[in-house]
């Protein structure tokens, strides 16, 4: 399809005929065609989990001073914000396994992107649900719409997160359409519903030259403007913390620190998924051990770019320890902070900085459980940024109960946010049990030489 030079890669020296063709568009098709019995009892956990979630949720809204004891006038914000700015880093895979390859020409992204794109969209939309969980009153989320000042970052944040939501949408839809034409032409034993919306999403999809020629004009321009808006994203939401008045939040570095750990979980939570679709889907074919191989690299990279931001972050500080920078910090590094701390700096930061230069470390099983540990780190990464700058303001409360001092989240607060997890969880599953989770036409583009010979599939 593509006129590009992909000499560099070398499967696109190989001779792929219309029969080897056929045979990757059943393989990429049978996850859609059939559901096993695991699958189904997968789905249904998820939807048992999110399930205890909105009620635990209808308990925190009906009783909510009794239920989330450790919100107090300290640490205000608590586990759900820590979810939220976990997920909006999540949520930068999409630009970054996606987009920056795509841009950049390596070829290896395409058997990943769309796995990438749907990760992202789910993220992101998780993100808003973590933020209305943390909202003491959600009925008057319209008030940011209505009555919200462009001076305030938390409107920003709101005006960033929906329009990279809907750049995201498109960008995950746009490419999908082919392939939606692929299933409404080649799915059977399908209930008619399902064919009726692979039908009028596909929009009279026939393959064409002039329809091809406009796809990909739309999906390199949505290209281009997704990366600044994944990164002003996150940028902006460093921005609500840095714009607060907290010690550990008083920084100039925060927008590029908070870019480039979201880069870090990007790349680990992709390893993850690509791990998991390629056991339980049977595509060994096409999510190789080259992929691994390259995700690895890009773990090292991305580990030591955080890694510099984080030594930004914390040496000036340190080598100052005044005021309540240095409160702050010995709660980090020694104090009831540290055990958190330094298993985050251990497993979200040296290990995936060291380890996948090991060529072994880079093959599917070790580095997956690798990534599974840096995502967690993230996670509590998350946590340590949150928590821990919520307890040290600058005007300190006087005469209150030392309890107020610390914060540990109730058994409601963290069914809510696995809640959230399983939702995530539960989008990405069905998107890949009613659409192939591996664009058939990108990695036929990768691999056929004359655009022609594609085409005239549909």
């Amino acid at each position: 399809m593509s006129e590009n030079n992909f000499k560099n890669d070398k499967t696109t020296h190989e001779t792929f005929t219309q029969e080897e063709f056929m045979i990757m568009k059943e393989d990429l098709l049978r996850p859609v065609q059939h559901w096993g019995f695991w699958g189904k009892v997968w789905i249904a956990f998820l939807v048992v989990i999110c399930m205890l979630g909105v009620y635990a949720y209808y308990i925190q809204e009906t009783k909510s001073k009794y239920v989330t004891v450790s919100l107090r006038d300290y640490t205000m914000w608590g586990v759900y914000i820590s979810n939220f700015v976990f997920f909006v880093a999540l949520s930068l895979i999409g630009v970054l396994m996606s987009a920056v390859l795509k841009l950049t020409n390596f070829q290896w992204y395409r058997p990943l992107s769309r796995i990438a794109e749907i990760i992202a969209v789910a993220a992101i939309m998780l993100a808003g649900v973590s933020i209305v969980a943390a909202m003491g009153r959600p009925e008057r989320l319209y008030h940011l719409v209505i009555h919200g000042r462009i001076q305030s970052p938390i409107v920003w944040d709101i005006i960033v997160i929906l329009t990279y939501v809907t750049a995201s949408t498109i960008l995950l839809f746009i490419p999908l359409i082919p392939s939606l034409s692929t299933c409404k032409n080649h799915l059977t034993n399908k209930p008619k519903w399902q064919m009726k919306m692979y039908e009028i999403f596909s929009f009279g999809w026939e393959g064409s030259p002039e329809q091809w020629k406009i796809l990909k004009k739309s999906v390199k321009i949505l290209t281009v403007l997704v990366i600044p808006l994944g990164v002003s994203i996150h940028t902006v939401t460093a921005w609500l913390f840095a714009t607060t008045l907290r010690a550990e939040w008083d920084s100039t570095n925060f927008g590029a620190y908070f870019v480039s750990g979201a880069f870090l979980l990007g790349v680990a939570g992709m390893i993850v998924a690509v791990f998991v679709f390629r056991k339980a889907y049977n595509l060994e074919k096409y999510l190789t051990e080259m992929h691994f191989d390259k995700l690895g690299k890009a773990l090292v990279l991305m580990a030591c770019i955080y890694g510099y931001f984080n030594i930004n972050e914390y040496l000036v500080p340190a080598y100052k320890m005044s005021g309540l920078h240095a409160n702050h910090l010995l709660d980090l590094f020694t104090g009831e902070d540290s055990h958190f701390y330094w298993l985050v700096v251990v497993f979200g930061i040296a290990l995936p900085a060291i380890l996948p230069l090991i060529p072994a470390m880079r093959k599917p099983l070790p580095l997956t459980i690798l990534a599974f540990f840096v995502v967690i780190a993230g996670w509590f990464k998350r946590y340590l940024i949150v928590i821990p700058g919520l307890a040290h303001p600058y005007l300190p409360i006087q005469d209150v109960p030392d309890s107020w001092r610390h914060y540990s989240p109730s058994l409601i607060e963290m069914t809510i946010v696995a809640a959230t997890f399983a939702a995530m969880l539960l989008i990405v599953t069905l998107f890949s049990r009613f659409f192939p989770i591996i664009s058939v036409w990108e990695v036929a583009e990768g691999k056929l030489e004359g655009k022609d010979e594609i085409i005239n599939y549909k």
